[in-house]
């Protein structure tokens, strides 16, 4: 009966083994197992979207390794022999693997471990992604406070706002090109919203201070909201009004995004790859 029901797709032979009577893939054998591009994995019955690869890891045992779901979409049930955690697809009970923790393999400490037959993949496109630019001072320390932040998907540090193309940093820093040292944020927002990222954009540096962040001076150390549609426009407007109300003089521009030009390879993940933190950046709470 489960094929008759409009919202659900017909399923193979295989398929319906594994989704429905909670049969098992061989390891090794299932196309997501090493698979890593950008995108999202829903349900193969009912196309519910379960997982992101923001979340998918390495998990060397053959099958997809995930340490966190997309919220409610996954729900678990103790197996029949009360040993292991079945996990099922929250909208359709679809069978999908199993769950499992103590294992260490990541911060969370969680692996769903999914039979890649259960899956299927949307693939992030161009015109889906939700990019968001800040340029706050030295965009190390910036990128140092966004890399790691769940939901965010990539982080770019590079220039924009500008009048050359392609510039270098050595013509950003000692000519008058314009451009403002910057971080592009590609973020998942069923994980994070826009408004998270601004807000955590406002707090890690000084929105008060012009042309500059604590020792680093110069015009492409200013403080600006680059905005790619009218909704981040509106919330960027929103949320300096609420600092301005609560006594910040903020200096703060927003302007509509242009092109983005990546920096040198050196630049990126700065800190990251250096083992450091940043020196002109902490993260101060601003909103109430």
């Amino acid at each position: 009966m489960e094929n008759q029901l409009p919202s659900w797709n017909k399923l193979t032979d295989f398929e319906k083994y594994v989704i429905v009577d909670k049969g098992t893939e061989r390891p090794g054998t299932g196309i997501y197992n090493a698979h890593f591009e950008e995108g999202t994995y829903t349900c193969k019955r009912c196309n519910s979207p379960l997982y992101t690869s923001a979340d998918k890891f390495d998990g060397h045992c053959g099958w997809p390794s995930f340490d966190d779901e997309i919220e409610g979409a996954v729900k678990r049930k103790t197996d029949a022999d009360g040993r292991r955690t079945e996990i099922l697809c929250a909208n359709c009970d679809a069978h999908l693997g199993h769950v499992f923790e103590g294992e260490h393999l990541t911060d969370k400490n969680v692996r769903h471990c999914v039979n890649s037959v259960s899956l299927n993949f949307e693939p992030v496109t161009v015109a889906e992604e939700n990019v968001a630019i800040f340029a706050g001072g030295c965009f190390w320390g910036v990128e140092y406070y966004f890399a790691e932040l769940p939901g965010v998907l990539k982080t770019e540090v590079g220039y924009t706002g500008g009048k050359k193309n392609n510039p270098s940093y050595r013509e950003v820093c000692y000519t008058d090109t314009g451009h403002a040292e910057a971080l592009q944020v590609t973020y998942d927002p069923s994980k994070v919203t826009y408004e998270e990222l601004a807000k955590l954009f406002f707090e890690i540096h000084d929105p008060t201070q012009v042309d500059r962040q604590g020792p680093d001076v110069g015009t492409q150390y200013r403080s600006e909201v680059f905005y790619t549609n009218n909704n981040q426009k509106e919330i960027a407007e929103k949320l300096i009004a609420e600092l301005e109300e609560n006594g910040y003089k903020v200096a703060t521009k927003v302007t509509e995004a242009s092109t983005f030009w990546d920096a040198e390879e050196y630049h990126q993940m700065y800190y990251f790859k250096k083992n450091k933190t940043p020196y002109c950046h902490i993260k101060t709470e601003r909103f109430k």
